[in-house]
C-alpha cells in the first residue's frame, strides 16, 4: 500500500517524473520554460508530448484534452482519444508537441461579451508549461489559456499569467535599484482558504431552488442556527470525516497541497486550506478543488453547496486570497528584515501594496462582484463593502514615525530613517487578527476576505498583481531618475504614507461608525454588483490594464459585459425558480392544508356544537391573509420579469433586476416563509433548514 508521501503528485507530470523520463537537454528547457515564462521550440515539444503520452497511458488513460478556464468561472474541457489508425486497420496511441502547444476547441457558445460572433467557432487553447499537467479519471489534462481567433482572452488564465508577468518586470526594475541583480524573476504566491456547506443527497434532490440556483430562496429560520457557536472548529461528524478523509486523497494524488480541514462556523459548514504555491498554479488547484469536492460528495450521498449564501439567517461561504510576492532566490519581499536595507526593501513593497489597494478599491470590490456574493459582503459576517488596509498597531505606529519624521517608542525612541534604521523586528502575531477587514496583512503576507466561495481566485489576482505592478512602475520611475538613492527612497516611502494613509482602518469593520468613517475619508461604498461593475470601464482602470499589457480596452469591456449579463441572468433563474415553486409546491400544500383546518372546525361544530374552533378559525384567518399575499406577491414578481423584457441596455438591466426583481422576490419569500411557519409539516412539500442543517449525522 502506497505512503501518503508516494500518492502526492502520483497523477500530476511534474518535475520529479520529467527529470525521470525527458532527456537531459529536454528537462533543462523545460526548467527554463517554467522559470522564465519562455515558449519550447516544437522538436522540444515533440519529445514533451512522447514522454506525457507514455507516462499517462501506463496510468490508464485514453484521452487528453486542453484544460481551460473560460468566463463561465468553471473549468472546460474536449476530450481527443490517443488512437491514431494504421494501414493495417490497428491503432497505434500517438500524441504530438504540435497537439500538446496547440488545441481549437470550438469556442461559439462560451461568453465573450461581445468579442466574437455566435457563428465565429474558432478559438484556441495555448499550453501553459508552468502548471503541471495531470491525469483526472482516464484523461491526461493539459493545462492551457484560451483566446479567440483573433488573440483576444476569452478566458481567466491569459490575463492572469499576463499579470504575473507585469508585476514581475516592475519588481525587477526596483530590485535592481537595490542591488539585487541575482534575481531574475519575481513570483505571486496565494494560498485560498475555500469554504462550503455538506448537505445530504436525499433531502438536495427535494429543493428546486438547490438544484437550480445552489441556494434556498425559501426556508423559515431553524430553532437552532449558529448561536451556540458549537460547530466551530467543533468534532467532525463521521460521515463528513470520511468525505474529507477521501477528498484529502483526491487532491493529494493531484498535487494539490490540502492542508487544513474544519468546522466553520454555520451548522453543516467547513472549510478547507491548501498550502501556498505560485498564483497561476494555486488558481488552477483551486477550480480542481471545488469541482472534486462535489464529485467526491457524491459519491458519500452528499451534495457540496459552493455557493456564497446557501440559507439565509446563518453565514455565508467565502474564500480567503492569501496573497504574497517572493523572489525566485526564496525571499519573501512582504517580509520585515534584520537590516536597514531589507527594511528598506520591505516598506517599499509594503507602500505598493497599500497605494494600489488605495488607488484601485473599486476594482478589487469589482473583482469579487457577484449576484452571490452581494449577500454576504456587508453582513455582520463577511468584510464590508468598503475596501481597506489592516496593518495592526506596532506597524501602523512605524509607518506614522517614518511619515512624521518623529520618534518611534519602541525599546528606546529612535527617529526612523528609511535605509538607516533598522525597523524594530517585530514578531509575525504581533496584533490579533482582524477578521472584520477586507485585506490585511497577517505577518508576511495579505489576507483578502471579500472573495465569495464559488469565484475563481484569477480575477481578484489580476487585479492585485497589476495593481502593485502599477505602484512599482512608478517608484522605479522616480528612483532611477534620483540622483541620491536612499534620500529619495526615503522621501517616496514618506509621501506615499501620507497620500494613501486613508486606506488604513484597524478598526471593527462591522460598525456602522466605520462606514460613515469611511465616506469622511472618501473611500468607496460599492454595496451592490450594478454599483460598481460600470466603474470598471473608468479611464484610469482601462489605461491600467493596457498600459501594462494585461488587458486592452476591447477585452476589459468585454468581462464589463460579461459579469453584467450574468448578474441579470442569475436573477432572472431565481426569480423562475421561485416562481415555479410558489405555483406547483407551495401554494397547492397550503391550501390542502387549510381545507384540513376547514374540515377539522367543521367536524368539531357537527359532533360538538359548544367545542371551540378558536384555533382553527385563527390559523384559517392568517393562512388565508398570507396566502392571498402570496398570490399577489407571484403576480408582482411575474410583472417585474415581464418588464424587464423590455430592456436592452445591460446595465439598466442588471439595475432594474436589483431594484425591481430582487425586490419582488424578497417580499415574495417573506410570505412564504412564514407560511411554511404555520404549515403542518406532512404538508410541507420540501426539507426545512433544521433537515437541511443538521441533516448530516
Amino acid at each position: 500500500m502506497c505512503t501518503t508521501a508516494e500518492r502526492f503528485g502520483s497523477l500530476v507530470f511534474g518535475d520529479a517524473v520529467m527529470k525521470e523520463r525527458l532527456p537531459r537537454e529536454t528537462y533543462r528547457a523545460m526548467q527554463d520554460a517554467v522559470a522564465t515564462g519562455r515558449r519550447l521550440d516544437l522538436s522540444v515539444a515533440n519529445v514533451v508530448a512522447n514522454a506525457m503520452k507514455d507516462w499517462a497511458i501506463e496510468k490508464g488513460a485514453t484521452h487528453f484534452t486542453h484544460w481551460f478556464q473560460p468566463m463561465t468561472g468553471i473549468t472546460a474541457e474536449k476530450h481527443d482519444s490517443f488512437i491514431s489508425p494504421t494501414p493495417d486497420g490497428r491503432i497505434i496511441m500517438e500524441f504530438s508537441g504540435r497537439e500538446l502547444v496547440r488545441g481549437e476547441p470550438d469556442a461559439s457558445s462560451f461568453p465573450s461579451g461581445g468579442l466574437r460572433a455566435t457563428f465565429e467557432a474558432r478559438g484556441y487553447t495555448a499550453w501553459d508549461p508552468t502548471s503541471y499537467a495531470f491525469i483526472k479519471g482516464r484523461t491526461l489534462c493539459i493545462p492551457t489559456a484560451f483566446c479567440s481567433y483573433g488573440g483576444e482572452a476569452l478566458d481567466e488564465k491569459t490575463p492572469l499569467l499576463r499579470s504575473m508577468e507585469a508585476i514581475s518586470r516592475q519588481a525587477l526594475r526596483v530590485l535592481k535599484l537595490f542591488g539585487n541583480a541575482e534575481v531574475t524573476s519575481v513570483k505571486t504566491t496565494v494560498g485560498p482558504e475555500q469554504e462550503y456547506f455538506l448537505v445530504d443527497r436525499a433531502l438536495y434532490d427535494r429543493r428546486k431552488d438547490l438544484i437550480y440556483t445552489g441556494r434556498t430562496l425559501f426556508g423559515a429560520k431553524s430553532p437552532k442556527g449558529q448561536e451556540l457557536d458549537d460547530h466551530y472548529f467543533g468534532s467532525i461528524k463521521p460521515r463528513v470525516a470520511a468525505f474529507m478523509e477521501e477528498l484529502n486523497d483526491e487532491l493529494w494524488k493531484l498535487g494539490v497541497p490540502a492542508k487544513t480541514e474544519h468546522n466553520e462556523v454555520a451548522p453543516a459548514q467547513h472549510e478547507l486550506a491548501p498550502i501556498f504555491t505560485t498564483t497561476n498554479i494555486a488558481a488552477d488547484h483551486n477550480q480542481l478543488t471545488m469541482e472534486i469536492m462535489q464529485k467526491v460528495a457524491k459519491r458519500h450521498d452528499l451534495v457540496c453547496l459552493l455557493h456564497e449564501k446557501p440559507f439565509a439567517g446563518v453565514n455565508g461561504s467565502g474564500k480567503h486570497n492569501n496573497w504574497s510576492i517572493s523572489t525566485n532566490t526564496g525571499v519573501n519581499l512582504l517580509e520585515p528584515g534584520e537590516t536597514p536595507h531589507q527594511n528598506a526593501r520591505f516598506l517599499l513593497f509594503l507602500c505598493a501594496v497599500i497605494q494600489a489597494v488605495d488607488d484601485y478599491q473599486d476594482l478589487l470590490r469589482i473583482s469579487v462582484a457577484s449576484a452571490g456574493n452581494d449577500h454576504r459582503l456587508g453582513a455582520n459576517e463577511a468584510p464590508p463593502a468598503v475596501v481597506s488596509i489592516f496593518l495592526g498597531d506596532e506597524l501602523s505606529d512605524i509607518l506614522s514615525s517614518i511619515e512624521a519624521d518623529t520618534a518611534y517608542d519602541a525599546k528606546e525612541k529612535v527617529q526612523l530613517k528609511v535605509g538607516v534604521h533598522v525597523i524594530p523586528r517585530f514578531p509575525k502575531d504581533t496584533t490579533d487578527r482582524n477578521r472584520t477587514s477586507p485585506f490585511a496583512f497577517t505577518g508576511n503576507k495579505f489576507e483578502f476576505r471579500m472573495l465569495g466561495s464559488s469565484a475563481s481566485i484569477s480575477s481578484v489576482n489580476i487585479v492585485l498583481n497589476t495593481a502593485v505592478a502599477e505602484s512599482l512602475r512608478q517608484y522605479a520611475d522616480a528612483l532611477e531618475a534620483a540622483s541620491d538613492f536612499q534620500s529619495a527612497l526615503h522621501d517616496l516611502i514618506r509621501q506615499t504614507i501620507r497620500q494613501h494613509r486613508r486606506i488604513i482602518f484597524n478598526g471593527n469593520g462591522y460598525d456602522g461608525v466605520w462606514l460613515e468613517e469611511a465616506e469622511r475619508r472618501g473611500l468607496l461604498n460599492l454595496r451592490t454588483t450594478p454599483d460598481c461593475l460600470p466603474r470598471m470601464l473608468d479611464g484610469k482602470n482601462v489605461a491600467l490594464f493596457s498600459s501594462h499589457r494585461v488587458l486592452s480596452e476591447t477585452e476589459l469591456r468585454a468581462r464589463y459585459e460579461v459579469m453584467t449579463e450574468n448578474y441579470a441572468k442569475v436573477l432572472n433563474i431565481e426569480a423562475l425558480t421561485m416562481l415555479d415553486m410558489v405555483k406547483r409546491d407551495i401554494l397547492p400544500a397550503v391550501c390542502a392544508y387549510q381545507k384540513e383546518l376547514a374540515e377539522t372546525a367543521a367536524a368539531k361544530k357537527a359532533f360538538a356544537p359548544g367545542a371551540s374552533c378558536a384555533c382553527e378559525q385563527t390559523l384559517l384567518t392568517r393562512m388565508a391573509e398570507l396566502t392571498a399575499a402570496l398570490y399577489a406577491r407571484t403576480e408582482t414578481l411575474e410583472e417585474a420579469l415581464l418588464n424587464a423584457g423590455n430592456i436592452c441596455d445591460s446595465a439598466a438591466l442588471a439595475r432594474y433586476y436589483r431594484e425591481y426583481v430582487l425586490s419582488a422576490m424578497t417580499e415574495l419569500r417573506a410570505c412564504a416563509d412564514e407560511l411554511e411557519t404555520m404549515t403542518a409539516s406532512k404538508y410541507w412539500p420540501m426539507p426545512t433548514y433544521g433537515e437541511l442543517l443538521f441533516g448530516v449525522r
